[in-house]
């Protein structure tokens, strides 16, 4: 039963990790695509071009999904913490 307890913990800090990451990647994935499309038909070949409107969607998406992802990294590490007896009540 302990082996259970830690791939099922594993499990929903791997799944949180990923939602949270999530807003910021996708983001940053979209913004990407649309400057490479963009250099492909200017036909600019500037490698910087793609940092500033990366890092400005990263901080917006920051910006506008912190609450979101700090609540939820809240709920998962109190809901971590009040599992510690349970788990050590397993050994």
């Amino acid at each position: 039963m302990q082996f259970d307890s830690y791939t099922d913990i594993t499990h929903q800090a791997i799944k949180v990790a990923l939602m949270v990451s999530a807003p910021m990647l996708v983001g940053a994935l979209i913004v990407g695509i649309l400057v490479s499309l963009f250099q492909a038909v200017t036909q600019i070949n500037e490698q910087t071009l793609t940092f500033i409107p990366k890092i400005i969607v990263i901080v917006a998406a920051l910006m506008f999904f912190g609450p979101w992802m700090s609540d939820s990294l809240t709920t998962f590490t109190k809901d971590l913490i009040l599992q510690i007896p349970n788990i050590v009540a397993e050994r």
